[in-house]
C-alpha cells in the first residue's frame, strides 16, 4: 500500500487557533499592566511637578518676604519654573494655594506627601 503525499505542507486550523488563543491569553494578562504602569508614571510625573511648583512657590514668598497665608498666582511662580508652568501629566489641573499651603491636583492620588 502506497501512501500519498502532497508536496504542500502548512498549519492546520486548530494549530492556528490554538497560537491565536495563546496570543490572546499573553494580551489578556500584559495589557492591563501596561495600563496600570502609565498611570503610575503619571502620578509619578504629577507629584514632581506638585514639587517643583512648591519649591518655586517658596523661593517667590523668600524673595518677597511673604508669609505664611499670603496669596500666590501663577504668574508670580512662573518664573521660578524652568520650562514654564508644568501641566498634568493625567489631564488634572493645578492649584497653587497659598503660601504654607501645598499645592494639588484635581486628580484623586495626585498628592504632594507630606514634608516634601
Amino acid at each position: 500500500m502506497k501512501i500519498r503525499t502532497s508536496g504542500k505542507s502548512g498549519f492546520t486550523l486548530v494549530e492556528i487557533m490554538i497560537v491565536v488563543a495563546i496570543i490572546g491569553l499573553l494580551a489578556a494578562i500584559a495589557i492591563p499592566n501596561f495600563v496600570k504602569a502609565r498611570e503610575t508614571a503619571q502620578q509619578n510625573a504629577c507629584i514632581a511637578n506638585l514639587r517643583q511648583i512648591n519649591g518655586a512657590k517658596e523661593q517667590y514668598a523668600f524673595e518677597n518676604n511673604l508669609g505664611t497665608g499670603s496669596g500666590v498666582t501663577t504668574g508670580n511662580v512662573s518664573p521660578y519654573l524652568s520650562g514654564g508652568f508644568p501641566s498634568c501629566p493625567g489631564g488634572g489641573t493645578y492649584s497653587i494655594k497659598n503660601i504654607g499651603t501645598p499645592p494639588t491636583c484635581t486628580l484623586s492620588g495626585h498628592v504632594l506627601p507630606e514634608g516634601s
